[in-house]
């Protein structure tokens, strides 16, 4: 066989060679829409690594991101690695200071910000300094005289070849650093390798099908584990994307799936439970596509959810995975042995993490060290091993408490997994309650009451107990117009939970503090009842 290297690059030139018909939808901050040929992003795609080339930059230097989804920050995905550079980026939801201090660490030296972004950028500046700081119009304001404008940048190389750096498989791509609630962020290095494995894998039928016939929405932000990839794969398929720029709100996402019906979206739980409040809320306003695919990941999505969205016509599918994994590991589909079961078993297993995919080894640990068997029932540590899942950290030594003797990566999960492969992730291990020495699963907690008709989320945490140890305290978020009792939502988990593991307290907020990324922040809740 031919030892042809596995290269991003291949993945792009197909974009204007078979897929130049394609497009790319771009929400701008006015809420107009743009529209871009998969030829014309080409086109200016090479007209960036073009100018990144005249700037100096080298094989390896990282050109870091500050960007909403949209046209540019597409171009920036395979533009940079042409150059050979490594695409870092940075996470606009940071405050300037934890900003800098990533961008530091990850020593990058060309900064492309968003002109809407200017004033994030400058809190950056006050602790870091970039080499060149070049601003695309997004908003169509005047670039700042001190900075580079990328229009005026690429403009002269734009449709003009581009012969991409030398490079091997095993080199960088792309630089994402995870979120960083238990300690400082984590630097994770995508290679050419692992990317286009990731690709090919992730766009199988069972998981994301992706076709070039697919529309898809990218409501998951493109600083975050790339998009979870799909990018490269909409790319690599020739499916066209609609990016939403900074309008996330539900409101917002209806309106722009009104005007543009996507075949595919994605974005994380609590995106899609605003989806289904904002539609209940104002009879007869909104649909949603039928025949619709939807996946969610970065926390765990409610049986309710998934069941809201069929009644919708839409099949949400649930994903697992870290910024550690590029991400996906695994997904949750009906395998064919399970074709003739009940519907209510079927909408139990779309409730899972899923199955793990190909090339992803995926074992339970218990405290013992033994590996747990997959029986559904017995909780274990969650550990991963593949070809596109991180084996050390950026400019970091190694990490034994990461990383395994035996070379696999500790998730910090705890899950069960039964015989058909089915896992569920019972708990983060920081996350778990522990009462009168037995466990107590506060993902399934916060699932089982937010299928209450009157609750819209919910997420428990541990607070102290001088005689149990710990004692789990649920926060709650009600619908509009809606309540209940505690008593009535201590009698709506009996029918999942025994009675002493039910909450001893409630406290009803007015929304659920939520990291960068969107999960439930448990840390603030902790921080917030101490006690």
């Amino acid at each position: 066989m031919m030892s042809d290297q596995l290269s991003l690059n291949s993945i792009f030139a197909r974009m204007d060679k078979l897929f130049g018909q394609s497009e790319v939808v771009s929400r701008l901050p006015d809420k107009s829409l743009k529209r871009h040929s998969y030829a014309e992003v080409a086109a200016r795609t090479r007209g960036l690594a073009h100018a990144l080339k005249g700037l100096g930059i080298a094989k390896g230097d990282r050109v870091a991101t500050l960007c909403w989804n949209h046209h540019v920050h597409l171009e920036c995905y395979f533009g940079i690695p042409l150059s050979g550079a490594v695409m870092h980026t940075l996470n606009l939801r940071l405050s300037g200071e934890e900003i800098a201090w990533i961008a530091d660490h990850a020593k990058d030296r060309v900064l492309i910000v968003d002109d809407i972004l200017l004033p994030l950028y400058r809190q950056v500046a006050e602790h870091y300094t970039f080499e060149k700081v070049i601003v695309f119009p997004f908003g169509g304001e005047s670039v700042p005289a001190d900075l580079a404008d990328y229009e005026t940048l690429i403009g002269p190389h734009v449709g003009q070849p581009f012969t991409p750096a030398p490079h091997d498989e095993t080199d960088p791509i792309g630089l994402c650093y995870t979120s960083g609630t238990t300690g400082r962020p984590k630097g994770v290095a995508y290679s050419h390798r692992s990317t286009v494995l990731h690709s090919l894998t992730a766009s199988l039928p069972d998981y994301w099908a992706l076709s070039g016939s697919d529309v898809v929405l990218a409501v998951t932000p493109m600083f975050h584990a790339n998009c979870w990839g799909m990018p490269y794969g909409a790319v690599m398929t020739g499916a066209s994307l609609v990016m939403p720029g900074p309008h996330l709100h539900a409101d917002d996402l209806l309106d722009l799936i009104k005007e543009v019906p996507p075949t595919l979206s994605l974005g994380v739980p609590t995106i899609w439970l605003s989806l289904i409040q904002a539609i209940e809320a104002n009879p007869g306003r909104w649909a949603l596509p039928r025949g619709m695919r939807s996946i969610v990941g970065g926390s765990a999505a409610p049986e309710s959810l998934i069941r809201a969205f069929a009644d919708h016509g839409v099949t949400l599918c649930q994903g697992w995975g870290m910024t550690e994994t590029s991400p996906l590991c695994t997904m949750s589909y009906i395998k064919p042995e399970l074709a003739d079961a009940g519907e209510d078993d079927k909408f139990r297993r779309r409730a899972t993490a899923g199955v793990p995919v190909p090339m992803v080894g995926v074992r339970l640990v218990g405290e013992d060290g033994e590996e747990i068997p997959w029986d559904g029932k017995t909780p274990g540590e969650l550990q991963v091993r593949g070809p596109y899942i991180t084996g050390g950290y950026h400019d970091l030594p190694a990490d034994l408490d990461k990383h395994t003797a035996d070379g696999w990566l500790r998730t910090g999960d705890v899950a069960t997994i039964d015989p058909h492969g089915y896992m569920r992730i019972t708990d983060r291990t920081k996350d778990l309650i522990k009462s009168g020495g037995e466990w107590i699963s506060s993902v399934d907690m916060e699932n089982s009451l937010m299928a209450h008709p009157a609750v819209a989320e919910a997420a428990v945490i541990a607070v102290p107990h001088p005689k149990w140890n710990e004692r789990p305290l649920a926060c709650i978020v009600f619908k509009p117009g809606q309540t209940a009792t505690p008593e009535a939502l201590n009698e709506h988990l009996l029918g999942v939970f025994a009675k002493w593991q039910l909450p001893d307290r409630y406290e009803v907020l007015d929304a659920i503090p939520r990291t960068s990324t969107g999960k439930f922040w448990k840390l603030k809740l902790r921080e917030v009842f101490p006690s």
